[in-house]
């Protein structure tokens, strides 16, 4: 008796062994499975990355022709297209400052084929405009911080100003007489003035375009009176002697104009204000894609005469990549948010 029943659980034993195993094999089998899925995908992601791009990239900048953001991304998509074989077409949205194409890159499916030049309005202008269509952390997926340029108070030459503490005299002469030309509600160098104004306790006309070129146009034939706008589009006109410094932005002096000090030393001790620019996409981007794209943008950064252009802007090189940028944007952030609310501007 006893036999039969050790012989009965020992066939039982086998038997749930048995199972055990089976389930054990159809388990091995499904990780094997997933895996050469999981590797197809991670092949055919890196295949397309090294084919990409098949048809022309669009990059968005979200002000017009002219402008510092232009300029520069005219300059980086020609050396993109010089790597990419490929045509890299700029696509100027300009507008609330650069909301309206920030908006549509957020829109944008993340292939590759629509990018992002962005710059220090992408944090300045949540808390600026209070609701904007996306949001600049999780709708994007940053890819080279390319450059740092300060900003620059200029004058028109009929101007009696000279220095920074003449522009605060003036304007306290006659409150909100004197009048300054932005890039448009929301832009640096519309921020950039209203702490300045903060700051130094006077009251200027505020006049936005859709872009500091047309604002620089209109201080040169005298419809302004001052700007503060980016040093690239600035330094050409203050070279050929048609506009006059008055101060650079940052905590230091650009190397372009030496002699031309910062407002921190001109009687605002603690004003700073720097622009970065860098490519984003759309949040999603394949990672094989992403990282060609970085490769690229990083070695145009570091070419000989895209160096020498930053120099003569007085602007500084980065080169930074997606976990660096990503991490300037999420800082900047909080940073601006108070220097927006202490300052007082607001956007409707």
């Amino acid at each position: 008796m006893k036999g039969a029943e050790g012989s009965a659980g020992e066939a039982r034993a086998f038997g749930r062994s048995a199972t055990g195993l089976r389930a054990l094999k159809s388990g091995l089998s499904t990780v094997r499975s997933l895996t050469v899925v999981l590797l197809g995908v991670a092949s055919a992601s890196h295949v397309e990355a090294q084919e990409w791009p098949l048809k022309p990239v669009r990059l968005l900048v979200g002000f017009p022709v002219g402008g510092a953001a232009d300029i520069l991304a005219r300059l980086h998509a020609a050396r993109m297209q010089d790597a990419l074989g490929q045509t890299v077409v700029v696509d100027n949205r300009g507008g609330a400052g650069g909301v309206i194409a920030t908006e549509i890159a957020a829109r944008s499916v993340p292939d590759g084929y629509t990018l992002l030049f962005t710059s220090l309005p992408h944090v300045i202008n949540p808390p600026l405009y209070g609701k904007v269509g996306y949001d600049p952390v999780k709708d994007f997926q940053p890819i080279t911080l390319l450059v740092n340029v300060p900003l620059l108070m200029a004058v028109n030459n009929a101007s009696p100003a000279r220095s920074v503490k003449e522009v605060i005299a003036l304007a306290r002469a006659s409150p909100g007489k004197l009048n300054y030309g932005s890039g448009g509600n929301g832009s640096t160098s519309h921020l950039a003035m209203e702490l300045f104004k903060s700051m130094a306790g006077v009251d200027l006309q505020h006049i936005p375009y859709k872009g500091t070129g047309p604002a620089i146009t209109d201080l040169l034939g005298g419809q302004l009176n001052l700007t503060i706008a980016s040093a690239v589009p600035l330094i050409p006109q203050i070279r050929a002697g048609k506009l006059r410094p008055i101060a650079v932005t940052g905590t230091r002096r650009s190397g372009a104009l030496p002699d031309v000090p910062t407002i921190a030393e001109s009687g605002l001790p603690g004003y700073d204000m720097t622009n970065w620019f860098g490519i984003i996409a759309p949040a999603g981007l394949p990672k094989p894609l992403l990282a060609r794209l970085d490769g690229i943008l990083r070695k145009i950064v570091a070419l000989p005469e895209v160096r020498e252009f930053y120099a003569q802007q007085g602007a500084d090189p980065v080169g930074a990549g997606p976990e660096d940028f990503a991490r300037v944007i999420r800082a900047d952030l909080p940073k601006w948010e108070k220097v927006v609310r202490q300052s007082g501007a607001k956007v409707d």
